[in-house]
């Protein structure tokens, strides 16, 4: 099997596949805002990199959100509860942190599933 690498650069790939399964590395906003706005582009970005590998968010595997307050937590769940697959939901957790941005309130982290993968509710 073959590790398949995308927007590489000298610290990260953006999106791994391997194996049957799409990493991509952790996904935030290019614009300052509220927690809400920033998760909508945050996740807008998300839907695109996993498009790219040929899934999209009903194949989630894992999600990892931080946020910077958890007085935020409540908008970015909104937000989430909006954009994720009901029928399909992943892991999650969510913790808040210091980002590397002072603009910066979210970012995501996600797995998927990709190729011939078969997703199954039980």
């Amino acid at each position: 099997m073959k590790v398949e690498r995308f927007d590489v650069n000298a610290r990260r790939s953006r999106l791994v596949k391997y194996n049957g399964v799409c990493y991509l590395s952790g996904q935030f906003s290019d614009n300052a805002g509220d927690v809400a706005t920033q998760t909508r582009e945050t996740l807008a970005k998300i839907d695109e990199l996993l498009a790219r590998a040929g899934t999209d968010k009903s194949r989630l595997l894992t999600a990892e959100v931080w946020i910077t307050s958890m007085a935020d937590f409540a908008a970015m769940d909104a937000v989430w509860k909006e954009w994720v697959a009901p029928q399909n939901p992943p892991t999650r957790c969510c913790c808040a942190v210091e980002l590397g941005d002072p603009d910066m309130r979210v970012e995501i982290m996600v797995t998927a599933a990709f190729g011939d993968a078969e997703v199954m509710e039980l």
